[in-house]
């Protein structure tokens, strides 16, 4: 049993995506800091520092609407980046490959890897290959 608990831990994706969720987690508190220390104050309303200080009060509570301005400002930032550095590259890659796969392809009579069938050479062992008929 804990065998098995160290193969499903030491699997590649579990730790990928442990990685991923630190490496979010440390942009996630870079892009808070910049929208509440850099951004909002360049477009702060006049008179006030920071969004975070804009409150609203119904009957002694307080509402801080500010704050929420500045996590929906930190959580755009956070999509743009994700959608633009992340999720448009690997689209894009997808559909160079899905356009790849339209090409016909053979085995090399020597290492049996796939190649397209136009090539003279395997790309895999170098083997000289026959042209495709």
């Amino acid at each position: 049993m804990v065998k098995d608990f160290k193969e499903f831990i030491l699997r590649g994706n579990v730790v990928d995506l442990a990685v991923g969720v630190v490496i979010g987690l440390a942009f996630g508190a870079v892009v808070t800091s910049f929208t509440a220390d850099l951004l909002t104050p360049l477009v702060s309303i006049p008179g006030k520092v920071s969004f975070a200080s804009l409150t609203l009060t119904v009957h002694h509570s307080v509402f801080y609407y500010g704050r929420f301005v500045n996590a929906l400002i930190a959580f755009v930032i956070i999509a743009a980046a994700v959608f633009f550095f992340v999720v448009k590259p690997i689209n894009a890659l997808a559909a160079r490959r899905a356009k790849g796969e339209d090409d016909e392809t053979r085995d090399c009579p020597e290492c049996l890897s796939e190649i397209p069938a136009g090539a003279h050479r395997c790309a895999f062992c170098t083997a000289q290959v026959a042209p495709a008929t």
